[in-house]
Protein backbone atom coordinates (compact mmCIF):
# COMPACT_ATOMS: atom_id res chain seq x y z
CA UNK A 1 0.00 0.00 0.00
CA UNK A 2 1.43 3.44 -1.03
CA UNK A 3 0.93 5.84 2.09
CA UNK A 4 3.15 8.58 0.58
CA UNK A 5 2.11 12.32 1.55
CA UNK A 6 1.78 13.97 -1.43
CA UNK A 7 1.76 18.05 -1.32
CA UNK A 8 -2.21 18.88 -1.42
CA UNK A 9 -3.11 16.11 0.84
CA UNK A 10 -2.37 18.47 3.95
CA UNK A 11 -5.30 20.82 4.41
CA UNK A 12 -2.66 23.24 5.61
CA UNK A 13 -1.25 23.45 2.61
CA UNK A 14 -4.65 23.57 0.20
CA UNK A 15 -5.72 26.61 2.58
CA UNK A 16 -1.95 28.38 2.28
CA UNK A 17 -2.30 27.99 -1.52
CA UNK A 18 -5.77 29.62 -1.81
CA UNK A 19 -4.73 32.37 0.23
CA UNK A 20 -1.71 33.08 -2.07
CA UNK A 21 -4.46 33.37 -4.74
CA UNK A 22 -6.38 35.89 -3.14
CA UNK A 23 -3.53 37.79 -2.67
CA UNK A 24 -2.46 37.63 -5.79
CA UNK A 25 -5.75 38.85 -7.12
CA UNK A 26 -5.51 41.97 -4.89
CA UNK A 27 -2.40 43.21 -5.64
CA UNK A 28 -3.44 42.84 -9.56
CA UNK A 29 -6.40 44.48 -8.80
CA UNK A 30 -4.65 47.20 -6.99
CA UNK A 31 -2.09 47.30 -9.80
CA UNK A 32 -4.99 47.80 -12.28
CA UNK A 33 -5.92 51.09 -10.26
CA UNK A 34 -2.35 52.53 -10.71
CA UNK A 35 -0.83 51.22 -13.84
CA UNK A 36 -1.58 53.14 -16.88
CA UNK A 37 -2.81 51.37 -19.35
CA UNK A 38 -2.37 51.77 -23.49
CA UNK A 39 -6.19 51.18 -24.18
CA UNK A 40 -7.50 51.06 -27.67
CA UNK A 41 -11.16 50.61 -26.94
CA UNK A 42 -12.68 52.99 -23.78
CA UNK A 43 -14.17 50.18 -21.75
CA UNK A 44 -10.93 48.98 -21.63
CA UNK A 45 -9.88 51.71 -19.31
CA UNK A 46 -12.85 50.45 -16.81
CA UNK A 47 -10.89 49.39 -13.40
CA UNK A 48 -10.83 45.19 -13.51
CA UNK A 49 -12.06 45.21 -17.26
CA UNK A 50 -9.65 42.38 -17.70
CA UNK A 51 -10.98 40.70 -15.15
CA UNK A 52 -14.22 40.61 -15.83
CA UNK A 53 -13.98 39.54 -18.97
CA UNK A 54 -11.96 36.47 -18.07
CA UNK A 55 -14.61 35.50 -15.41
CA UNK A 56 -17.66 35.86 -18.28
CA UNK A 57 -15.44 34.58 -20.62
CA UNK A 58 -14.70 31.13 -18.58
CA UNK A 59 -18.70 31.21 -17.84
CA UNK A 60 -19.42 30.98 -21.37
CA UNK A 61 -17.31 28.66 -22.23
CA UNK A 62 -18.58 26.23 -19.81
CA UNK A 63 -22.42 26.59 -20.58
CA UNK A 64 -20.93 26.03 -24.83
CA UNK A 65 -19.03 22.95 -23.05
CA UNK A 66 -22.21 21.85 -21.31
CA UNK A 67 -24.27 22.23 -24.73
CA UNK A 68 -22.07 20.85 -26.73
CA UNK A 69 -21.43 17.97 -24.83
CA UNK A 70 -25.21 17.39 -25.64
CA UNK A 71 -24.31 16.94 -29.03
CA UNK A 72 -21.20 14.83 -29.52
CA UNK A 73 -21.85 12.88 -26.30
CA UNK A 74 -21.67 9.18 -27.07
CA UNK A 75 -23.33 5.93 -25.02
CA UNK A 76 -21.18 4.14 -22.57
CA UNK A 77 -20.68 1.03 -24.40
CA UNK A 78 -20.38 2.85 -27.88
CA UNK A 79 -17.06 1.41 -28.34
CA UNK A 80 -17.69 -2.22 -27.17
CA UNK A 81 -20.67 -2.08 -29.43
CA UNK A 82 -18.92 -1.33 -32.57
CA UNK A 83 -16.42 -4.00 -31.34
CA UNK A 84 -19.46 -6.19 -31.18
CA UNK A 85 -21.06 -5.40 -34.66
CA UNK A 86 -17.85 -5.76 -36.51
CA UNK A 87 -17.25 -9.46 -34.94
CA UNK A 88 -21.11 -10.29 -36.19
CA UNK A 89 -21.93 -10.41 -32.53
CA UNK A 90 -25.17 -9.01 -31.06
Amino acid sequence: MNNKKHLFDNPKNVKLLINMLYVSCFVLFALDLVIHRHTVHPWESFTGFYAIYGFLACVVLVLLARELRKLVMRDEDYYERAEMDDRGEK
